[in-house]
């Protein structure tokens, strides 16, 4: 086989499965990582609470492109070719077995990142992959358009050397200060500007003070005004409130939300997918049932008690009052408190197991089965340096796992 040089610009996940894949495919090609910092695949690291969300149990791939909410269209085929079913066998075949828990989200047996990190370096090491850490790479030159000569990149690294390859990948996140973003963009491409997506709301408002820790089941949240919304596990911190339906909206939202400067009304139903009509209804029927239960103590709802204690009492019912004193005004003003609390967000915070953008390289430069670039000969993408996001649940993994496979047979040649 043809021995090319290959630089991968990141030590990620996304460039880590690309190098991994384009050297056990072609052992003669010389297969350079360069990563600035001296840890790679610190994200694989830190991700998922220290436990690595490596994939999620959807493999039919219709159904696991609507998990993102940029990039799902062009992910349809890459699915096909590379799946989460796909990304399993991978990992078990180099013995690491994965789980799946009650969401769908999958982990390592071992419930420990590391597993994930030793593995993907063993087969870089195994495959002859050469990782070069504190050293990354600072700009590169393409062959110049229309040029009949095979694609060859010189590369300037950060510490001023330079490297000739034939073949180039950007795996380097969704950073619009990386050197990624820079690099497609002096060879061409077009950039969607990045913002920030999976985050958590800040919000300071008595109804929810002082209950860090306490989660909701199934909640919906929407933006008044706004065609936004997501359903899922609610849970309040102490700057506001987080969990999957947080940052599903978050995701969905990412461009919207940053142009309002993180700064809009967002309505919560603590009791989701209750109506507001079925609410009331089952609190009426509590009081026919309960008349001498207090309110404050009787929750029918199964919400932690401190939260369905802090929303009657704000609601506007008196302590110790019993179900049977309850006027249909103040149980009208419950129902709203529970489907349609209003409140106002301030900022965010990011999600401190995830940092995700959305915004990247724009997808129609990019040829998805190849993930080669359509301007620049040679030049390959893969990760979130495309305008590529998923919800969290794995998702972000799956793409970076797919797309780096793809651009690795590829640049095998």
């Amino acid at each position: 086989m043809h021995a090319p040089r290959v630089i991968i610009v990141g030590g990620g996940a996304a460039g880590f499965f690309a190098a991994i894949t384009c050297a056990e495919a072609n052992p003669e090609a010389r297969v350079g990582i360069y990563e600035t910092t001296a840890h790679p695949l610190a994200k694989v690291r830190i991700s998922g609470g220290g436990r690595c969300n490596v994939t999620h149990a959807c493999f039919e791939p219709r159904e696991l492109v609507t998990r993102y909410p940029r990039g799902g269209s062009e992910l349809l085929g890459a699915f096909h070719r590379w799946g989460p079913r796909d990304t399993i066998a991978w990992f078990a075949d180099r013995g690491v077995a994965l789980k799946t828990e009650a969401d769908g989200r999958m982990f390592p047996v071992t419930d420990d990142s590391a597993t994930i990190v030793d593995c993907l370096q063993r087969a870089a090491s195994a495959a002859g992959v050469e990782v070069h850490t504190r050293l990354g790479v600072r700009r590169a030159l393409g062959r110049p358009p229309g040029s009949d000569a095979p694609p060859l990149f010189q590369v300037t690294l950060t510490d001023d050397s330079n490297v000739a390859c034939e073949r180039l990948l950007l795996a380097t996140g969704g950073n619009r200060a990386s050197a990624g973003t820079l690099i497609a963009e002096s060879l061409g491409h077009t950039i969607e500007p990045p913002v920030p997506s999976l985050f958590t709301f800040h919000i300071d408002d008595r109804r929810i003070d002082r209950f860090s820790g306490v989660s909701v089941e199934s909640a919906a949240v929407t933006v008044p005004g706004t065609k936004l919304g997501a359903e899922g596990p609610l849970l309040i911190t102490h700057w506001g409130l987080s969990g999957p339906a947080v940052l599903k909206l978050s995701a969905w939202g990412a461009r919207e939300l940053a142009a309002r400067n993180y700064e809009f009304p967002l309505r919560v139903n603590f009791v989701a997918p209750r109506t507001r009509d079925a609410v009331y209804q089952e609190l009426a029927a509590q009081r026919e049932a309960q008349p001498r239960k207090q309110v404050a103590t009787w929750n029918p709802f199964g919400m932690p008690s401190r939260l369905w204690e802090r929303l009657v009492q704000t609601s506007g019912i008196a302590a110790g009052q019993t179900w049977s004193g309850v006027a249909n005004a103040a149980l009208q003003a419950l129902t709203e408190t529970l489907t349609t609390a209003e409140f106002t967000v301030t900022g965010k915070s990011m999600n401190k197991e995830e940092f995700v953008t959305c915004g990247g390289v724009r997808l129609r430069e990019v040829e998805f089965k190849t993930m080669e670039s359509k301007v620049c000969a040679g030049l390959h993408f893969a990760g979130e340096v495309l305008d590529i996001d998923g919800i969290t649940g794995g998702f972000n993994f799956q793409a970076a796992w797919t797309t780096g496979r793809l651009a690795g047979l590829a640049m095998a040649g």
